[in-house]
Parts: C-alpha cells; structure tokens; sequence
C-alpha cells in the first residue's frame, strides 16, 4: 500500500512511495474518528467498480481485494456501531462484530465495548432472527425502525426482542429517519457510527446532510450490466461537496476519504428502508 495524498517530505521519498502492507495499526492511526467534540461522526464505506457498479450479481464482495477487506476490518474496529439496511444485511449474510486484539487496547481507552454494534435499519421488521448476527452476538445487535412500523407490527418486535435485539425508534413514520437515527444511537453513547449501505441507506444519508464522510474504494474493474451506485434516492438539490482527505492505492485499487467541512452538518428528513 502507498500514500498517495496528502503527501509529507518524508512519505514523498521513494523509499516509500513502494508498496508494502501497511499494518493495521497504521491503517487504524489514518482512519481515526475526529476528537470527541466532532462526535458523533457518521462515517460511509463503500466500493464501487470503475464504471460505478456498487454491486456485482448482487454482493459487493467481487469488487474487493484483500487491502480492501483490511480497510473494511479496520473501519469496523474503530467504529462504535456498525449501521446497515435490512436488505444488504441478507444479502451480505451480516454476522456480528467480533472483538480484534488489535484494536482491544484503543477500544479500552476510548470507552468503547470490545465488540462492535451491529443496528439493522427496517421498517418491515420482517427479519430471520435465527441468524448468528441475533443469536451469537457479543453485545446486542439492534433494529432501528420508525414508531409507526411498531405500532403497526407489534409482534415483530416482540420477536425482535424475544431472540435479544434491542428494538430503537428513530422517527414517527414506518421508516427511519437518518438524522434522527444518529441522533438515537449517540444518545446511547455510540458516537463513532459508520455505515456499510446499502446505496438505498446511505442515499437517505446523504439526501439528509447526515454523512460527514466517505470512505470509498475504486476497483480497478468494470462490470457493465444494471447495478446500481454506491447511492441511490432523490436527488439532492444543490450537489454537496466534499473535501479530500486522504488517498491511499494498492494494486491498482484507489482507498479514498472524503470529509465534510467542519460546522457544515444540516439535518434534514429520510425515508424507509426494507
């Protein structure tokens, strides 16, 4: 792996510019969460090929190369709570966050639990809770829906928290409302969020001014076909812009980091998700 931005005098040198494989405490020192008055902080990572497909027959996991599956630990590791839509958590077979060693001893001093939150956004509330991601977590996994979808489906939120999911309103409607989502999970002390998508959730994200940055890895691949972005909603009015914040390349793959503008945080409303 190589830094390509931004560049230092030293890590300019050609010594090196030469690929190596970077640790994972490196990697973890590059992809910090910001100091705790930013928080919370909710991050996005996403791959997507170099003619935008954000999925290749249905899964993510074709476009991936094994730095992209450090990144992707890495992200994880530093991360409080782990926030994925009903949908991609099927078809990526979602498992719960283990604890890392690697990451033990920062965890520890920033207060955070040895393992990840895994929060599952539904408004159907119609999910297998047989799976290990329910049944075999380190700390609970959670559901975030909206009160409607509650109200409306009382006994698939009694099923919910029957197998030991704790179930979160996060807006009034059926579906979840991003900005008040972040807004739930950091008032239970999960401040470092990062979100995996799908594009449908992290459009609503976006389309809500509730993602403060963007992890996104370019696969030195095309794939055609109907796939669609690492985005997908309503369009956002007036495009938003994002600062670049770091990129790093390894064989031929692109890891970039975009961050919103510090104090440009809008709060706007979202939408459902499956």
């Amino acid at each position: 792996m190589r830094r390509l931005f931004p560049l230092t005098a030293e890590s300019a040198t050609p010594d090196l510019l030469v690929e190596r494989e970077w640790g994972l405490g490196e990697l973890a020192d590059t992809y910090a969460y910001p100091e705790d008055g930013a928080l919370p902080w909710l991050r996005g990572n996403m791959v997507a090929s170099l003619d935008g497909a954000a999925y290749h027959d249905g899964r993510s996991q074709p476009l991936s190369s094994p730095a992209d599956m450090r990144v992707f630990g890495v992200l994880r590791g530093l991360a409080d709570v782990v926030i994925a839509g009903a949908e991609t958590v099927r078809k990526e077979g979602y498992r719960p966050a283990r604890a890392r060693e690697a990451f033990a001893d920062r965890r520890a001093a920033l207060g955070q639990a040895p393992a990840t939150v895994i929060a599952v956004v539904s408004a159907s509330l119609d999910l297998d809770y047989t799976l290990p991601l329910f049944t075999e977590p380190l700390v609970p996994t959670l559901v975030l829906t909206g009160a409607a979808a509650v109200a409306e489906r009382p006994e698939r939120v009694r099923r919910a928290r029957a197998a030991g999911a704790e179930v979160l309103t996060a807006g009034h409607g059926e579906g979840v409302e991003p900005a008040v989502a972040v807004r739930v999970l950091a008032e239970r002390g999960l401040t470092r969020q990062l979100t995996e998508g799908g594009p449908r959730l992290l459009g609503q994200f976006a389309g809500a001014g509730a993602l403060d940055e963007l992890c996104f890895t370019l696969a030195p691949v095309v794939t055609a076909g109907a796939a669609p972005r690492i985005m997908q909603g309503p369009a956002i009015t007036v495009p938003e812009r994002f600062a670049l914040a770091s990129v790093l390349e390894e064989d031929g793959f692109l890891f970039t980091r975009y961050r919103r503008e510090p104090g440009d945080r809008p709060d706007g409303p979202g939408g459902p998700d499956g």
